[in-house]
């Protein structure tokens, strides 16, 4: 009874409209109240459990460092360092926006963060260019969706703490993956440009590279103090996220000036609102989690895989149905959080690495992030451009079936995930 509740309610109450963490704490006490062997002090203990990590302090400061980005004119920047850089081709300000958005992505962490910065500073400019509100708003929702895959990906971090898997090896795993989804985007805009734009010349002007990487010089900096602290040992990635914060603050209010300290407190506002969202459902599903953990249903999963005699590549495939399914519908932090636990103990026994696991779990999920018809990304972009939703999901099918395909690369070679991390 209780295994059917905790699979059959959330759906109910997905379809009544219900935010996720409300789903996932109804669930968990109408699931405890009707059994009469579960404590209901479990609640409390696990909600505050499951907010008591130290890499989970990581997201959010790399949220406030990604908003402070945004606004401080350090994406700014960058974005017009990637349009000098690229120059005047086919196809030249959409790979910027998939360049900028790999960029962002490797400084924040944050898909949504993503789409908002680099759509308000290139969308407008895509419009006129000739690409149109659809593909351009479907190509911004889309590429921001790699914040998930890139490091310092805020999902990889919570995929670490759920796995107990060390979350600087998941950030070094998730680089060749990031890439290789930019690279098709990047082949599929050129030949998209070549076929239907008209008129070669943009409205945006290429600056000069030179001036265009002085100007971009103390935001190129951001990444490189993150990473270069990280893999040279000087600091954790929780405490390259403080260092993150405290140099994008730095660079906005002192070098870049486009902030003022009031400014600060605003965004230290706004990001909070994000940050207790996603914190709410990381408490909220780890009730959720441990209430399937010992309903011995992962245990179940195990014994039906170890019956159906599904080998290690049959039974990715058959997760990546489901995790693409999946995360069309939840956010993926909630995603990892209940699925994770459910999917690890077949992945143990199949003995699949739990880092390639985890970065197709981050594919999977930052596909779900632009794949109607709840996928976050669109309706940010939706909010953000004015564009119709139903013009979105059109927009988004080719970069879901592409990067479908990606997908399946990542998932039948593990080497492009584990091969930065056994060298």
């Amino acid at each position: 009874m209780s295994t059917a509740l905790l699979l059959g309610l959330p759906v109910v109450l997905l379809a009544a409209g219900l935010p996720i963490y409300l789903v996932l704490i109804t669930t968990a006490l109408v699931v405890i109240l009707t059994s009469s062997d579960i404590p209901l002090d479990v609640v409390h203990t696990t909600l505050f459990g499951s907010l008591d990590s130290f890499p989970l302090l990581a997201i959010p400061f790399f949220i406030f460092a990604g908003e402070v980005m945004a606004r401080g004119g350090i994406a700014t920047r960058l974005v017009n360092w990637v349009i000098a850089l690229i120059g005047k081709i086919p196809g030249s300000l959409a790979l910027t926006t998939i360049a900028s958005s790999e960029l962002f992505g490797a400084m924040s962490g944050s898909a949504v963060g993503c789409v908002a910065a680099v759509g308000r500073l290139l969308f407008p400019s895509l419009v006129r260019s000739g690409y149109g509100e659809r593909f351009g708003a479907s190509l911004i929702a889309s590429s921001g969706a790699i914040a998930v895959i890139i490091p310092p990906s805020i999902p990889l971090i919570i995929y670490g703490a759920t796995a107990q898997q060390p979350i600087t090896t998941l950030f070094l795993a998730g680089i060749l993956p990031a890439l290789l989804v930019g690279i098709v985007d990047g082949v599929y805009v050129m030949i998209w440009a070549h076929r239907n734009l008209k008129k070669r010349e943009y409205d945006v002007e290429a600056p000069k590279l030179g001036r265009a990487t002085k100007d971009a010089l103390w935001a190129l900096g951001t990444p490189v103090v993150i990473f270069g602290g990280i893999y040279g040992g000087v600091f954790t990635p929780t405490e390259a996220a403080g260092i993150a914060a405290a140099y994008s603050v730095f660079v906005s209010v002192f070098v870049y000036r486009e902030l003022s300290w009031a400014d600060i407190w605003k965004i230290a506002e706004d990001s909070v609102e994000l940050i207790s969202q996603i914190l709410l459902i990381v408490a909220t599903a780890g009730v959720y989690s441990w209430l399937l953990t010992t309903s011995g249903l992962p245990q179940t999963i195990v014994d039906a895989m170890s019956a159906a005699q599904l080998g290690p590549v049959q039974t990715l495939l058959v997760f990546n149905v489901l995790l693409l399914i999946i995360g069309s519908f939840l956010e993926p932090p909630a995603a990892i959080l209940i699925l994770a636990p459910l999917f690890l103990p077949v992945v143990t026994q199949l003995g699949i690495s739990p880092i390639h696991f985890g970065i197709i779990i981050a594919v999977n999920l930052s596909i779900g992030m632009y794949t109607p018809p709840f996928g976050m990304n669109l309706f940010a972009a939706h909010s953000l451009f004015k564009v119709e939703v139903a013009e979105l999901y059109k927009g988004a099918f080719p970069f879901l079936v592409i990067n479908a395909l990606a997908l399946l690369v990542i998932t039948l070679v593990p080497a492009l995930s584990l091969w930065i991390v056994t060298k």
